[in-house]
């Protein structure tokens, strides 16, 4: 009887589900990151920072 309560009540659960996904998703990549940035040593980036400023010589 009422078509468009129920199509905008499941459009809602539809949207709240990929939500959760993406939700998800992003809670699942702040962990990978936290645990690649213990991996990464000092040493490395201070390397790959002088290296980024050699670079920007070139453009100046």
């Amino acid at each position: 009887m009422d078509n468009k309560g129920q199509t905008s009540a499941e459009f809602l659960l539809l949207f709240g589900g990929i939500m959760v996904v993406v939700l998800l998703a992003i809670y699942m990549y702040n962990n990978y990151l936290s645990d690649l940035s213990g991996q990464i040593e000092s040493r490395e980036v201070k390397q790959f920072n002088s290296q980024l400023h050699n670079l920007g010589n070139y453009f100046r």
